[in-house]
């Protein structure tokens, strides 16, 4: 945990303001206040990152000050980043949430306790390391052995490990690195093999053969999250692991089963059932074809005996069967029913006790059990097959057909379902507790249009397999014995000879007598996590308790059931408590076309890509270096090649993490996609240098009038003029949008609220309002100093959350503790006001910009009112129309063809309902003065009298009476002439221009 100083900030209580009464923020608490800082001429993302470190050193070394309002502990617990690469965009979303969550929570004064680690993660790991070995030293695991295998996964969880940690605090992330975690150091160990061995003895984990999504390559089982659905439209040619040539999917073959002893058709062939399937090369593995009872097409099989069908390419036969989840319009309606390789065969053939009959070996070849295509890979089996079986005279047809092909998202293999031994954990008990902690109100979730899907997961309850088929992992606790007659029996407990001790207990004997083998399998990642919000915590020690539950979890909507539901499940199971009362889930992170990032696109960004820039030489350089090290194949890295060509033809600018931070918080994080775009993070870079040049304006201000800003400690009793009180409202109410935005987890609300004040009201707006009285060193002058002080001061506490690094950096230079009762100068009407002239000095700016106007021209404003409540309104803040539409001088008239201002102008437009206006250069604009004195005194003339006619007819269609008197037509008739006068007096408003 960083040393850190506590600010108490004095702010007077307001109903609806963002308090941050504890601030925790960075800053030198060994600088003295009124030692002149420089602060550089621009902002420089590398520059003040490094200084924010070096400060984040030298408080190390300084006493920690207690919190004088410590509201108690906030957990978290960081969604731990795989260790097979860096960090992606998706975890920097993630870690800058929950960063921001944290710190906001310290500013309110709790102890938060953010728990980081990282994840072995499996499947993810081998494949990668096993990439590695094989680029290396052009050999598999399988060569050096398991012992040897693992020592090199370790030395590459070592390497890749250490750079994830790197980039979470270049990040910013403010952790509790004193807890970092392993999901395989002792402590996770220790409670893996623990959970495992109390839910086996429960009877909740039993070892079965059962159906299981298989990758051939990997020679495992893999979960469904690890599985991608490949849609195909049309024929299509894929290219699978171990085959040289592609393979053709996207077809439907039909084949006829030959009747046993079936009647002869008029034709003299035999009776036949045609069945259709998308999977030839199952076809050995057929036990059964089933019809819908009520299909009419074989309600004629409907009376006799069990009919029989004769097998192609087995000596046997196998039979009709009738069930009601059969498709009738699904091919023919008969479907072949291979129960070991299919999860609608598996199901039905348990319903009719049909045995299943496995066609492949683990590795994805036929077994020798069918001597004719012993050996063969399973598609260049379904090649031969087809060619058999139109030679046998038995194909009828093939044809396109779409098809869903799973897909080994590890090793781009096509799955296989496989019947395998595996361990199996009882979920349905479980799962209806983590569905009553929702039903009942105890747990929240964010967005609440997930509770469906948490209520669609569990409600099904089915068995969790457990069991992976890898090496690298958490090996099954579980060991294997027999009795005297043969017997084989399961113990599970932590160690050897625990497990040696229960087999004892079980069967007596002595330990000589016994041989315990233990299971070479390793149990799912997704199972140790499952147990992190109190593994961490120390659990099964009775300490863990000090430390559990978490406050809250946040992660990615996409493991919802994989990871949230089961810590659910098992946290309520093996601690008899939730682990969480509030999930907040966010959404994935695509590019700027809404692509999802991933290695087959070829548009993936790394976080430090953007924070630091990035050439396209060195985005191909580092493409170059993950094929070098496994974590990307050479089909993927061509693909990466093309996509980041076109994407950053001219690489990627620099931007900082301040910048990223607050563009990922930009986005609604609660949105399904998150579409980030490299360019707006630049843009979002330029708006923190728009800050950092307010403070450098406010700095050079209070230098010019011989002040510290750090005498600003109040704003009370002092006399504020219009635009002090309307910016020191708008802080206000930016306040208010965040402290409600954080409540609320709608970030992006927040940064909008920042940006808006920032950009448009101070800098844009009031700032260079303050430019004459400062300069002229006016009492005003130092009255808008302070007021510019108050607004850095508690803007950059509002932003420091999300740009930690940047407001470290500026908040040095303002005092911590301004007092400011914000509730005073909440102010509707002056805000309306205030909003009407900045809006009429946009159009004269717009106006300027179309021809061109600069300072050289001196242009001459003058505003003509269309009332007299407008020339009074406008007539308070000339002065400030002066500066923010950057004219020479302004006079003010009524819009009249007579007014004395008329004459002379060069330009001449409207600013909406309050004014026109005209504008006089020193040089000629194209038109002779007499031709635009005339056009200006003819347009003023037809703009005043259209303008009281709009304005009449408006205040009719306005009217509730008019409303409810008037019938349709004439309300009609009013509509109309209201567009009519508005176009023609924009058409004038053109002319003008």
């Amino acid at each position: 945990m960083r040393n850190i100083k506590n600010i108490t900030c004095k702010v007077l209580q307001q109903k609806y303001l963002y308090q941050p009464r504890l601030a925790t923020l960075y800053y030198s608490t060994a600088k003295n206040a009124d030692t002149k800082v420089h602060l550089a001429a621009g902002y420089q993302p590398k520059e003040v990152e490094e200084a924010y470190w070096e400060r984040d050193k030298e408080e190390a070394n300084l006493p920690q000050e207690g919190n004088s309002c410590n509201r108690g502990p906030y957990r978290m617990l960081l969604p731990p980043p795989n260790v097979t690469g860096n960090l992606h965009l998706g975890h920097a979303l993630m870690a800058t949430v929950q960063d921001v969550i944290a710190r906001q929570q310290r500013q309110l004064g709790y102890e938060v306790d953010w728990v980081p680690g990282t994840d072995h993660a499996g499947i993810a790991t081998q494949v990668v390391v096993e990439r590695t070995l094989t680029t290396a030293q052009g050999k598999t695991r399988h060569d050096i052995g398991r012992e040897a295998f693992l020592e090199e996964v370790w030395r590459w969880k070592a390497a890749k490990g250490a750079g994830i940690v790197q980039d979470l605090r270049l990040l910013g992330c403010n952790l509790n690195w004193s807890r970092e975690y392993f999901t395989m150091d002792e402590q996770q160990a220790h409670a893996v093999n623990v959970a495992f061995e109390r839910l086996f003895d429960e009877g909740l984990i039993r070892r079965r053969n059962s159906l299981v999504n298989w990758s051939t390559t990997l020679q495992s089982a893999i979960s469904d999250i690890e599985v991608e659905v490949m849609d195909i439209k049309e024929p299509t040619d894929i290219r699978v692991p171990g085959y040289k040539h592609s393979i053709a999917f996207g077809r439907i073959f039909d084949f006829a089963y030959t009747v046993v002893d079936g009647e002869t058709q008029p034709d003299g062939s035999a009776e036949e059932i045609v069945v259709a399937t998308t999977r030839p090369e199952t076809i050995l593995g057929d036990v059964a074809v089933a019809v819908h009872p009520l299909d009419p097409r074989y309600s004629k099989y409907r009376n006799r005996d069990m009919v029989q069908l004769k097998h192609p390419f087995r000596n046997d036969t196998i039979p009709l069967v009738f069930d009601l989840a059969v498709d009738r319009d699904f091919g023919t309606g008969a479907v072949k029913i291979t129960p070991a390789h299919d999860k609608f065969d598996f199901e039905l053939a348990a319903r009719h006790n049909l045995e299943p009959r496995q066609v492949f070996s683990q590795d994805g070849f036929i077994l020798d059990t069918f001597k004719d295509f012993e050996g063969m890979p399973r598609f260049e089996a379904r090649d031969q097959i087809v060619h058999l079986l139109e030679s046998m005279g038995l194909l009828r047809q093939v044809r396109p057909h779409p098809i869903q092909l799973p897909i080994c998202s590890r090793s781009k293999d096509v799955i296989e379902y496989m019947i395998w031994p595996q361990w199996f954990l009882n979920c349905k008990e479980m799962a209806q507790d983590a569905l009553s902690e929702l039903n009942s109100g105890r747990l929240q979730i964010i967005p609440s249009n997930f509770e469906v899907e948490w209520d669609r997961w569990l409600q099904d309850g089915r068995d969790w397999c457990i069991s992976r088929q890898l090496w690298w992992g958490h090996q099954v606790p579980a060991y294997q014995f027999s009795d005297a007659e043969g017997n084989t029996h399961w113990v599970a407990a932590p160690s050897e000879q625990e497990a040696i001790q229960k087999a004892i207990a079980l069967l007596g004997g002595s330990e000589e007598e016994l041989t315990l083998v233990r299971d070479p399998d390793v149990l799912d990642t997704w199972f140790s996590s499952a147990l992190l919000p109190f593994s961490v915590a120390g659990w099964p020690n009775a300490s863990y308790k000090e430390k559990y539950p978490l406050d809250i979890m946040q992660t990615g909507h996409d493991i919802l059931f994989f990871w949230v539901a089961r810590m659910m499940m098992m946290g309520l199971k093996l601690t008899g408590e939730a682990p969480f009362n509030k999930v907040l889930l966010n959404g994935i992170v695509c590019d700027a076309h809404g692509r999802k990032m991933s290695k087959s696109l070829g548009n993936i960004v790394a976080p430090q890509q953007v924070v630091q820039g990035a050439s396209l030489d060195s985005i191909m350089d580092g493409l170059d270096q993950s094929l070098q090290a496994g974590v990307i194949n050479k089909a993927e890295m061509d693909v990466s090649y093309k996509c980041m060509s076109k994407m950053f033809p001219k690489g990627i600018q620099e931007c900082g993490t301040d910048a990223l931070r607050f563009t990922l918080l930009s986005h609604n994080i609660k949105n399904h996609f998150i579409n980030f775009d490299v360019t707006t993070c630049h843009t979002n870079k330029l708006f923190i240098n728009k800050i950092w040049q307010a403070m450098r304006f406010t700095m050079g201000a209070a230098e010019r009038l011989s002040i510290s800003l750090h005498q600003y400690e109040t704003l009370e009793g002092v006399n504020l003029g219009t635009w002090d009180r309307w910016i020191i409202g708008r802080l206000g109410e930016t306040l208010a949008i965040c402290s409600d935005s954080y409540k609320n987890y709608n970030f992006h609300m927040a940064t909008a609220a920042l940006k808006q004040f920032f950009y448009q009201n101070l800098c844009d707006t009031y700032l260079e309002t303050t430019k004459t009285e400062i300069n002229h060193r006016t009492p005003n002058g130092y009255i808008h100093v302070g007021t510019l002080t108050a607004c850095l001061s508690w803007g950059l506490q509002a932003m420091a959350p999300f740009t930690p690094f940047v407001a470290s950096e500026l908040l040095q230079h303002v005092p911590l503790n301004i007092e400011v009762k914000l509730s005073e100068y909440a102010d509707r009407k002056l805000d309306a006001e205030i909003n009407d002239i900045v809006g009429i000095c946009q159009s004269i700016r717009q106006l300027k910009s179309k021809h061109k106007v600069s300072k050289r021209h001196e242009p001459n404003l003058t505003l003509f009112a269309t009332s007299s409540e407008s020339e009074e309104m406008l007539g308070r803040h000339l002065q400030q129309i002066q500066l923010l539409a950057r004219c020479e001088s302004v006079d003010l008239d009524m819009l009249d063809e007579n007014s004395k201002h008329s004459r002379k102008m060069n330009l001449f437009s409207t600013a909406g309902p309050l004014c026109s206006f005209g504008l006089t250069m020193s040089a000629d604009f194209g038109m002779t003065v007499k031709q635009r004195e005339e056009m200006i005194r003819v347009n003023i003339k037809r703009l005043k009298r259209l303008m009281t006619e709009l304005q009449k007819y408006r205040m009719r269609l306005d009217n509730e009476a008019f409303q409810l008197m008037a019938d349709e037509k004439t309300r009609e008739h009013f509509r109309n002439r209201v567009r009519e006068l508005e176009a023609e007096i924009e058409t004038i408003m053109q002319e003008s221009a």
